[in-house]
């Protein structure tokens, strides 16, 4: 089985590494995938947001990783997944999530939504909140996946 687990991922956090590991648990091909959505605004650029997941994924073998600027069910449809994985902080995430699934299976009928809760040790953690750290040039550890990290340093982003 194939799952998609989609995202800005502006940029990827141990929230989201958290995810994608407890879903490569339970699916054979786990695909996470940066999603660009011209009319947002983001911290990143689409390339180095995906290259940051990468290298926060490298290791995990049945991860793949991957950017698209099309629709999540096109590529879901294109590559005969059936399965989105969301994870879910709290009672708004998942109003949402449940709204997006039901707007996902409208266009893909097959399109099925998995919700995965986050750990309560993980659930204050948001791209919102990494983006503040780097604003104000705080540690990133224990925030983002330190490959992650390693990659904004390489770019002379974080230090």
């Amino acid at each position: 089985m194939k799952c998609i687990i989609p995202g800005s991922y502006d940029p990827v956090t141990v929230g989201h590494l958290d995810i994608i590991i407890r879903a490569a648990q339970i699916f054979d091909e786990v695909w996470a995938v940066v999603f660009v959505n011209s009319s947002k605004q983001t911290a990143f650029s689409g390339e180095l947001r995906l290259k940051m997941l990468a290298a926060a994924c490298e290791g995990i073998g049945n991860v793949k990783t991957a950017l698209s600027d099309g629709m999540l069910v096109d590529f879901m449809r294109e590559r005969g997944i059936k399965y989105i994985v969301k994870g879910v902080r709290d009672g708004s995430d998942f109003d949402y999530e449940y709204k997006m699934a039901n707007i996902n299976r409208a266009f893909y009928s097959e399109a099925e939504t998995v919700i995965l809760p986050s750990r309560p040790e993980l659930q204050h953690i948001s791209s919102t909140v990494v983006r503040e750290l780097l604003r104000y040039k705080k540690p990133l550890y224990g925030y983002m996946p330190d490959a992650a990290i390693n990659v904004l340093e390489s770019e002379n982003i974080a230090q």
